[in-house]
C-alpha cells in the first residue's frame, strides 16, 4: 500500500496444462495453472542475458480467463469519479482495496476525523461496484493507522473501547450502504511496525476481536488476511504463530492473503498451502496476493512476469500503489499518467489491456528461464494470444507454439504471428505497443516457433497468432471497449455513466484500424467530433518520444516512506 518497500522484517520470499487430438482434453483450470514448475530466481534481481524457451501446448486447455491479476489498490479519485471508465473495463478490472488512506494527516477514527475517508470508502465502493469489480475495504486506513503517522493501535494500554466504537460505526455504516458483499481485510501488514506497532500478541486479539464482529454483523462476509509484509514460508515465524492462533480460535481468514514486494506468486502459495496441511487445515481457501510489484518492477516486462505467476499460482493480485497523499487517490496505482488534466496511458497499462484482451480458454505453459507466459485460445474469435512476463531477464525467447491443430488460426499449413513489444519508455506515456515482426510460419508435425527479441527486461513483449488470411491487427490508439482515443482522454467525465449516452459520445474520439505493417509502428490518424464541428489529429509519435505538450506528463511521485500502499 503507500510507498513502502519490504522491510527485512521476517523470513524468505520467493504454475498451466494434456493433449489427444481434436481429441484435445478439457482440465480444470487450477490444475491447469500448478502442473508446470518453473526455473526462476529471486524477483527484484538485476537483469541477466540467458535466451531461453516458452512452450505452449494448445491441447491442453483450462477453463475461460479470469483476469485475477488485474486489481489495484487505490488509484481512483477520492470522490470515485476518476480515472474514466474505460481506463478500467479495457484491462477487465476486478478488485480495489481502498479505506481513504491519507486523507487529512493525521486522519480516520483516532483523529477524530472518520467521515471524510469513509466518504471516499463510500464513492470508490460504488465506482467499483459500477465497473463490476469487487471492493476490498481496508478498516486500519479507516482507523487511522495508514503508515502516514504513529496514532493509538485496537487495545493500547488493555483499553478496546475506542475500538468496539469503532467497529460499531463501521459495521453500522457498511449495513446502512448496503455494502455487505465486500471483502474485509482486517489489517495492513500486521507485521511491519509502519502500520503496527503494538506487538503481535495485541494484534492476534484483536484480529479475533474483529473477526468475531464482522462474523455477527455480515454471518456471510469475506474475511481477509493476514496480509503481511513479509513472505510465507515455514522459517516465518510471525506467519507460524499466527496460523496457530487463528486455527486455535476458530478465527482463519476466508482468503489467505500476503505482500510480494518483490515475491513469486508462485513460491509464496505453495508455501502457504504446505504451511496450512501441516496443521491440517484446509488448503483449498483463496489467495489473495493484494500488493504486488515493487517500485522498480512496475514495468511492462516484470508486470506481465507477474501476471504469468499470479495465473500460475491461481492467486488473486492487486498492484501496489507506492503513490502518496492526492496521488495515491489518482493514476489507476500508476498505470496512468497527466499532461495537464488529460490522463494517458503507461506502457504497463497497455500490457494489462492485453491480458484483458485474451479470451476463449486459458492453454498450457511451461515456462522458461526467468521468463513466463499466459496463453489463450478463442476458436470462435479465431485468434490466440500469449502475454510474455520477464523476472530480470533478456535473450531471444523463443515460443514454441504445440498442437496448433487444436486451434482454428491455421489455413493451409500456415499461420501468421505478430510480435509487439510494450514500451516501458523509462516510466513515460507511450502511444501503444510496438510491432517487432509480422510474419507467417510454416506449420510442420501441427507445430511451429517464433522468436522473440528481448533486449530490455524492462518492455514486455505479446506473440498474437492469426489466420494469414486475417490481414489486420487492432490498432494501439484505441480503448476497446469505448472506441475512445487513449491520448484525447481529460479528466472530464460525463455526468451520465452510459457511455452510449448522446454526452458520452461528443466526447468520443474515433481511431482507424492498421493494417497489416512492418516491425514498426505506423502513427494511426484519428478524430475527434463534437456537436459542431469535427478535427483530424496525428497519434503523436512512436513510444520512445515523450508525448509532446505545453505542459509536460507527470508520472505519481512516490513518497519517502518505506513500505507501498
Amino acid at each position: 500500500m503507500r510507498d513502502i518497500s519490504p522491510l527485512p522484517l521476517l523470513s524468505a520470499r520467493t504454475t498451466r496444462t494434456a493433449r489427444t487430438g481434436v481429441r484435445s482434453r478439457t482440465v480444470t483450470l487450477a490444475a491447469l495453472l500448478a502442473s508446470v514448475a518453473a526455473t526462476v530466481v529471486l524477483p527484484g534481481t538485476s537483469a541477466q542475458a540467458a535466451d531461453t524457451t516458452v512452450a505452449v501446448d494448445f491441447a491442453t486447455v483450462g477453463g475461460a480467463p479470469t483476469y485475477r491479476a488485474s486489481g489495484t489498490i487505490y488509484g481512483m479519485s477520492e470522490n470515485g469519479s476518476l480515472p474514466q471508465d474505460h481506463f478500467y473495463t479495457d484491462i477487465k478490472w476486478r478488485y480495489m482495496r481502498a479505506g481513504g488512506a491519507q486523507l487529512d494527516n493525521p486522519g480516520g477514527w483516532v483523529a477524530g476525523k472518520y467521515d471524510r475517508r469513509w466518504n471516499s470508502t463510500l464513492a470508490q465502493y460504488k465506482r467499483t461496484k459500477a465497473l463490476g469489480g469487487t471492493f476490498v475495504i481496508l478498516p486500519h486506513d479507516l482507523w487511522g493507522a495508514d503508515g502516514t503517522t504513529t496514532p493509538t493501535f485496537p487495545g493500547d494500554n488493555g483499553d478496546w473501547s475506542r475500538f468496539d466504537a469503532f467497529y460499531d460505526r463501521l459495521l453500522s455504516d457498511v449495513k446502512a450502504a448496503g455494502m455487505t458483499d465486500i471483502e474485509w481485510d482486517i489489517w495492513n501488514e500486521p507485521d511491519c511496525s509502519l502500520f503496527w506497532g503494538s506487538g503481535q500478541p495485541q494484534y492476534l486479539e484483536m484480529w479475533k476481536r474483529s473477526y468475531q464482529k464482522i462474523r455477527a454483523a455480515i454471518p456471510g462476509a469475506v474475511v481477509v488476511g493476514p496480509s503481511t509484509c513479509s513472505k510465507p514460508s515455514a522459517n516465518n515465524t510471525w506467519w507460524n504463530t499466527y496460523l496457530d492462533y487463528v486455527k486455535a480460535n476458530n478465527v482463519a481468514p476466508d482468503t489467505y492473503s500476503w505482500h510480494d514486494l518483490p515475491g513469486d506468486p508462485v513460491t509464496d502459495s505453495n508455501a502457504v498451502k504446505s504451511m496450512l496441511s501441516a496443521r491440517s487445515m484446509t488448503t483449498s481457501r483463496p489467495f489473495q496476493v493484494n500488493e504486488y510489484g515493487n517500485t522498480n518492477e512496475q514495468n511492462p516486462g516484470r508486470g506481465g512476469w507477474y501476471i504469468s505467476r499470479l495465473e500460475r499460482a491461481g492467486a488473486d493480485g492487486l498492484r501496489a500503489n507506492w503513490a502518496s497523499a492526492a496521488n495515491l487517490h489518482d493514476f489507476q496505482a500508476k498505470l496512468l499518467t497527466k499532461t495537464g488534466s488529460q490522463y494517458l496511458p503507461l506502457g504497463e497499462w497497455f500490457l494489462y489491456r492485453y491480458y484483458g484482451s485474451q479470451t476463449g480458454n486459458v492453454v498450457k505453459v511451461t515456462p522458461g528461464t526467468n521468463t513466463d507466459a499466459l496463453a489463450t485460445k478463442d476458436n470462435s474469435a479465431r485468434n490466440a494470444k500469449i502475454l510474455l512476463g520477464s523476472n530480470g531477464n533478456t535473450g531471444t525467447v523463443t515460443v514454441n507454439l504445440g498442437r496448433l491443430d487444436t486451434t482454428s488460426v491455421v489455413e493451409n499449413g500456415k499461420v501468421r504471428a505478430v510480435v509487439q513489444r510494450v514500451p516501458n519508455n523509462n516510466g513515460g506515456a507511450v502511444t501503444g505497443p510496438v510491432t517487432v515482426s509480422d510474419q507467417t510460419l510454416t506449420v510442420s508435425g501441427d507445430a511451429a516457433s517464433v522468436n522473440v527479441p528481448w533486449t530490455a527486461a524492462a518492455d514486455g513483449y505479446t506473440v498474437t497468432l492469426l489466420p494469414p488470411s486475417d490481414t489486420t491487427v487492432s490498432t494501439v490508439a484505441v480503448s476497446e471497449n469505448s472506441g475512445q482515443c487513449l491520448d484525447d482522454t481529460t479528466s472530464a467525465r460525463p455526468t451520465a455513466r452510459s457511455t452510449s449516452s448522446t454526452t458520452a459520445r461528443a466526447a468520443t474520439s474515433r481511431c482507424s484500424t492498421s493494417s497489416r505493417s512492418p516491425a514498426r509502428r505506423t502513427p494511426t490518424r484519428w478524430s475527434t467530433s463534437t456537436a459542431a464541428s469535427a478535427s483530424t489529429s496525428t497519434v503523436p509519435p512512436p513510444p520512445t518520444a515523450p508525448p509532446s505538450s505545453s505542459t509536460p506528463a507527470t508520472v505519481p511521485p512516490t513518497s519517502s516512506s518505506s513500505c507501498a500502499r
